[in-house]
């Protein structure tokens, strides 16, 4: 009766040590550590262009957060996404040299404008000084970010002994300008959702040692690792569950008659304690089947 779920739970513990150990397994082929190689980008991605990414590339930062792995990109993206936007350090000669004159008007949600809606390389910052909490100046975004390193505050930015100011993207609420790193192309600057990145563009831990050798392969073995792990752990759980024409509900006739029959001499009440379990289980059963289909349904 236990066959079934013996060999679902082996073929799913099996599949979960591969998985565990599959650097390993592939280090000859493949290493790991280094960063975030790009297997897919989406055709509606924001960053699919010339200027974006491409298959093949390795990501190497996000901002000031190193990527080793895609669970650092994922971590580095949900970080970027939950706190506010950073900013960068600029002296305040460049600041006078780049900046120019500019209509100020607030947006819908309340965050200041100051460039030119049709600008595709411009963006409003954002920075204080001592005698102004609240300047704005549209400013070259490529010239600003690429010469300067992050920061939080003007005091951040006052190492060097140079008046600098701290000017910080003045953008949408939840949008981010976020600094990819993927050598030795140029820096892709995104604006947008962190999100939206995450779900558009796909990527791989593991890094070819040879060009020869399929960047797919690894992320083949890991889904495919992944599924087994779901399906036979899932099979395991539910055909355990003491429930009408399931495996489980000979285990417990079984279980019951081996441990109830000197506590229980009538088999018809053996039988009954066996019944009520049964359809406890089934009735659990169909909740948690009916349960996910709703809310399958209702997203």
């Amino acid at each position: 009766f236990f066959l079934g779920v013996w060999h679902n739970f082996v073929l799913g513990v099996a599949s979960f040590m591969v998985l565990f150990l599959l650097p390993a397994i592939l280090f000859p082929f493949y290493y790991t550590g280094v960063g975030a190689l790009v297997t897919e980008v989406a055709e509606d991605s924001p960053a699919n262009g010339p200027r974006g990414l491409f298959v093949g590339d390795l990501v190497t930062n996000l901002q000031d957060c190193p990527v080793y792995n895609v669970e650092d990109w994922n971590s580095c993206l949900g970080d970027i996404s939950e706190k506010s936007q950073v900013g960068y350090c600029v002296s305040a000669a460049t600041l006078q040299q780049l900046s120019f004159p500019a209509r100020v008007y607030r947006r819908l949600d309340g965050t200041v404008e100051c460039c030119s809606n049709s600008s595709l390389t411009d963006i409003c910052f954002s920075y204080s000084s001592k005698l102004d909490s609240h300047l704005y100046a549209c400013l070259p975004a490529r010239k600003v970010i690429e010469a300067s390193k992050v920061c939080r505050t003007n005091m951040d930015c006052h190492k060097d002994f140079v008046p600098s100011f701290c000017v910080t993207p003045s953008l949408e609420n939840q949008t981010r300008l976020i600094r990819v790193k993927h050598p030795p192309h140029i820096d892709m600057l995104y604006v947008g959702h962190p999100m939206h990145l995450q779900y558009t563009v796909s990527l791989s831990s593991f890094v070819p040692r040879q060009n020869f050798l399929s960047i797919d392969l690894p992320v083949v073995i890991e889904t495919f690792c992944k599924y087994l792990i779901s399906l036979s752990g899932a099979l395991a759980v539910i055909n355990a569950v003491p429930c009408f024409a399931l495996d489980g509900q000979w285990i417990l006739n079984s279980f019951l008659e081996a441990t109830l029959s000197s506590l229980i001499v009538e088999k018809h009440n053996r039988e009954l304690v066996g019944f009520l379990i049964l359809l406890a289980g089934s009735a659990l059963l169909a909740a948690n089947v009916a349960l996910g289909l709703w809310m399958v349904t209702a997203r």
